[in-house]
């Protein structure tokens, strides 16, 4: 399937590139385009677009969400990781939303610094999944014990 999003990628549409290829698209065509061509590029390739204007995934939707927490609420609510993350990428990707989690400016911070590393967005996408790799461990790794404690207790009849 196909996936266009704008080109130099940060918080937001590195974190949507991890997400599709990890969960819902094993083999991705990601395209990379100005910001006022990734609509109509959407419709003329067939692609699904994100986090641009007037892409099926929007920067922002409606409900405020960006790409990245509409897609993951829409398709994988079943996932309190990803949930997580959601909120981490939320915070870190909308303006004004920067405080609302600990840990959205190490996130920020660290994505500003992808396109200075990387010859281009398709290089940037591969080298930055390591980063929310570690992130859904370290964040499965805390749940971990909650979620134990949340399921119910086998009855000893």
């Amino acid at each position: 399937m196909k996936w266009i999003t704008r080109e130099r990628i940060r918080v937001n549409r590195t974190a949507t590139c991890w997400l599709i290829r990890r969960f819902l698209d094993k083999e991705p065509e990601f395209l990379f385009a100005p910001a006022e061509n990734v609509a109509l590029m959407q419709a003329e390739v067939g692609a699904t677009g994100f986090d641009a204007p007037n892409a099926t995934y929007a920067h922002q939707n409606a409900q405020g969400l960006c790409s990245f927490a509409a897609l993951v609420r829409e398709r994988l609510a079943h996932d309190p990781v990803l949930l997580e993350m959601a909120r981490i990428v939320q915070a870190a990707d909308i303006k004004g939303e920067l405080d609302n989690h600990p840990a959205a400016r190490g996130l920020q911070l660290i994505s500003r610094g992808f396109p200075l590393l990387t010859k281009n967005d398709y290089e940037t996408a591969e080298r930055a999944a390591f980063i929310y790799d570690a992130l859904y461990a370290s964040i499965k790794q805390d749940q971990a014990p909650k979620l134990r404690t949340s399921e119910p207790e086998e009855r000893q009849d």
